[in-house]
């Protein structure tokens, strides 16, 4: 071999570095944090996360520019939508009740280093949306006072015209980032107890503009002399879907809390989908009311609720609006603080991230340092940065976590579950098997044959129709079948976004393109339907399973591909930026480095096809690495 390249051996181990996972027996009760939340506060910190600014802003632009009266079509299809991805995390919540959302959830289930990346674009996200959450909350805020905030801060200061730089630095979002972490730090009652009245605040000053609309209503503005229910049609209700989409983004912050719930097997299932239910309930009828009480090719897109009511002489009103946009913005900021110290410090907690952020402050339990560093980061980047270039990051990121949360429910849904215990190091038993990845998680499945199907394995009913499938290696079936199912999906997006101008396809290529992608997306479905699955009694799991998660794939996919070509350039800067902090610090400090004893880190167990059970599972070690063997006394060494 020549010097100075690596050996197969070790690019094996390199590589299994990369795909080795968080056993799930790490994913108990038992945690640092305090188990304080109940049921009510994480329903509520889920509409606080949802039902921010686009409720005011967002409905007024999607009317006028896309949909129409039918903005409220979009914004129901956008929660169906959103509910898939929700069920996702609401299994992964209830099955694992530990801080760090789509980043645990891809580390127990994809490995390691992807799991590293979906957490280091989760931290991009909170940043960023919390940055420009604050900066429309002091734009908001300007507003009411006439601008003079704004001029103010321009007179002493002057105009920037650096790229990537605000016009002007923003003190007031860059102070009440810092304010919210104070609250923050204080501990999750004092946050929880903020966030209730915040949400509650708008909750009913909601209600209020709902009723109050529906008073001022007139039927008249749905008709055909306005331009119709849909005016756009359906193409214009599916772009709209789209950009409602994001609206729901936020329901991730129950997954992120359920460390602290009190009971969050249950707590967290159920403040997910009440949560879900009533933003999309606040955005449709919120929507319904505001295309009713004016023209909706007449709206103001900036401030279309406040414009509306003054436009029906109530200009009282358009106050209240400003204190219900107020209120929701707060909460939207409440969520993003309380959020992102949680997924740094399972970062950390894991060795991935700096060891700093996994301490805990011994009074009020809360990652006291993740808040004070990361809200200053915050603060600073709403103070000097023009967020508006770089709010395409919040789409990116959360879809490819969605995305991650998806494809990670089906592999460990068709995995068999690992065993509660293994032998300690002074047990006399047998060496347990160990998998460190999502393949040797996959070949798990059927090296044991039991009474009972195990999961993974094709149903006892479909096995006299199936053979070929049973035939196959242990897990063979299923790796390939989701490896399918994920590679058609990416090519389906494509050609459902693309179309066949931008692909430069003959139209019949196009259809046979198409179908082609349908029948391997669907077949790939089947044959992962046909085998057997995990069945938990006494957690939560998604119905319709494969079907749910892969449809939340394939609409994730869908939206990615959608944004521009600017927001991926930036998007892969981010993540080599990432691998650098992978590679630099965390593949080395990891917390599954320490696991087993140093003598034992380079043993690995390979299957090979054997006649009997004892020769099947054999442990192979480096030469050089291998104990000496003594000859037993009844052996005689061998003669020269």
């Amino acid at each position: 071999m020549v010097r100075g390249l690596p050996s197969t051996a070790s690019l094996a181990r390199f590589c299994q570095k990369l795909n080795r996972l968080k056993p799930l027996e790490d994913s108990t009760m038992e945690t640092s944090l305090r188990r304080c939340l109940s049921t009510l506060d994480l329903t509520l910190l889920g509409v606080g996360g949802m039902v921010g600014s686009g409720l005011y802003v967002l409905t007024g632009t999607v009317a006028k520019e896309m949909a129409g009266p039918a903005v409220l079509l979009s914004f129901a299809v956008a929660a169906v939508a959103s509910l898939l991805s929700a069920l996702c995390y609401a299994e992964f919540g209830a099955r694992l009740p530990r801080t760090g959302s789509a980043y645990l959830f891809t580390y127990v289930s994809m490995g390691e280093l992807w799991a590293f990346l979906i957490g280091w674009n989760v931290l991009l996200e909170y940043l960023i949306g919390g940055a420009a959450v604050a900066r429309a909350w002091s734009g908001y805020l300007d507003s009411m006072f006439s601008h003079r905030i704004h001029n103010f801060t321009q007179a002493h200061t002057g105009t920037w015209q650096v790229p990537l730089l605000a016009h002007y630095p923003d003190f007031l979002a860059a102070g009440i980032i810092l304010l919210a972490s104070a609250f923050i730090s204080c501990g999750a009652r004092v946050s929880s107890w903020l966030n209730h009245t915040f949400s509650v605040v708008s909750l009913v000053l909601i209600l209020f503009i709902v009723i109050l609309g529906f008073i001022l209503a007139r039927p008249h503005n749905w008709s055909a002399e306005e331009g119709g229910f849909a005016p756009f049609g359906f193409s214009g209700i599916m772009a709209g879907t789209a950009t409602c989409f994001y609206a729901f983004v936020g329901f991730d912050v129950i997954a992120a809390s359920s460390e602290e719930a009190r009971n969050p097997k249950q707590a967290v299932p159920i403040a997910i989908s009440i949560s879900l239910g009533l933003a999309a309930a606040a955005y449709i009828l919120v929507s319904a009311v505001l295309t009713l009480m004016v023209p909706w090719h007449s709206l103001n897109p900036d401030s279309a609720l406040a414009d509306a009511f003054y436009r029906r002489g109530y200009s009282w009103a358009g106050f209240i609006v400003a204190i219900g946009s107020i209120c929701a913005m707060n909460t939207v900021l409440l969520s993003s603080l309380f959020s992102l110290p949680r997924i740094v410090y399972a970062m950390a907690v894991d060795g991935l991230f700096f060891q700093v952020f996994a301490r805990v402050h011994p009074r009020t339990q809360v990652p006291l340092v993740g808040i004070v560093v990361f809200g200053g980061l915050m603060s600073l980047l709403a103070l000097l940065l023009d967020l508006e270039a770089l709010v395409q990051f919040l789409s990116i990121g959360t879809l490819l976590a969605y995305t991650f949360v998806a494809t990670s429910i089906l592999v460990l849904r068709f995995q068999k579950a690992p065993p509660s215990s293994s032998p300690g190091p002074a047990s006399p038993g047998p060496r347990v098997k160990e998998y460190h990845s999502f393949s040797d998680h996959i070949q798990l499945v059927g090296t044991e044959q039991a009474s009972a199907p195990e999961p993974g394995q094709l149903r006892p009913a479909l096995r006299p129709y199936l053979g070929f499938l049973a035939r196959c290696s242990p897990g063979a079936a299923v790796a390939w079948a989701l490896s399918i199912l994920v590679a058609s999906a990416i090519t389906l997006a494509c050609v459902l976004v693309f179309g066949d101008s931008a692909l430069h396809l003959p139209y019949w290529g196009y259809i046979l393109l198409l179908l082609f992608c349908s029948v391997a997306f669907l077949l790939s479905l089947l044959v992962l339907g046909a085998h057997q699955q995990q069945h938990q009694q006494d957690t939560f799991q998604i119905p319709v399973v494969p079907l749910t998660p892969a449809l939340s794939i394939l609409l994730n996919i869908c939206l990615m591909l959608k944004l521009s070509y600017l927001t991926w350039l930036r998007f892969s800067i981010w993540l080599l930026i990432g691998l650098a902090v992978y590679f630099g610090y965390g593949i080395w400090h990891s917390k599954e480095n320490q696991r087993e004893p140093p003598e034992l880190t380079t043993t690995r167990y390979v299957v090979f096809p054997s006649t009997s059970l004892e020769e099947t599972v054999q442990t192979v070690q480096p030469a050089s690495q291998a104990p000496a063997q003594e000859p037993s006394p009844t052996e005689q060494p061998a003669g020269p």
